[in-house]
This record gives structure tokens, sequence and C-alpha cells, in this order.
């Protein structure tokens, strides 16, 4: 338990944090799994549409800190990968 008035402040900004965070990442895999839903219905349009809007909501994830970059360029890459597979 936090005793001192420093570490009982820090374990409040690390609950806000925990907090704020758990909803980001939720909202990031709410427009992947929208992605994944599209391309498992075989809709071409649908897919490319719905990739489009999870990408910016990638990228706040990378520049907010949730996700790695890296992390995010290759779920973009095998996800933008399937949604082309599609059309052929």
């Amino acid at each position: 338990m936090a005793n001192t008035p420093q570490s009982k402040k820090r374990a409040r900004q690390a609950e806000r944090r925990y907090a704020v965070n758990k909803a980001r990442r939720s909202r990031i895999r709410t427009f992947l799994r929208k992605v994944e839903e599209a391309i498992a219905s075989g809709d071409q349009t649908a897919a490319a549409e719905a990739l489009k809007t999870a990408q910016p909501e990638l990228m706040r994830g990378v520049t907010k800190g949730v996700m790695h970059k890296n992390t995010v360029a290759r779920k973009m890459s095998r996800l933008s990968s399937r949604v082309k597979a599609l059309k052929a």
C-alpha cells in the first residue's frame, strides 16, 4: 500500500491511466473485430471501408502509447493484404 503523499498520488494516476488505456484498447479491438467480420463475410467493399475506419484508431493507439508501432504496422499489413485478397 502507498504510504507517502507522492506514492498515493502515483497510485491514483496509475488507476486513471489504466482505465483510459483499457478503454482505448477495447475501442481498437472493436474496430479490428469489425474488419475481421467484414473479411469473413466476403464483402470486399465493406472490408475495405472497415479497414479505412480502423486505421486511424490503430494509429491513435500508437501515439497514445497503448500499442507498439511495429505491432500496429504488422496488423495493418496483414489485414490490408487479406482485404486485397478478397478481390482476387
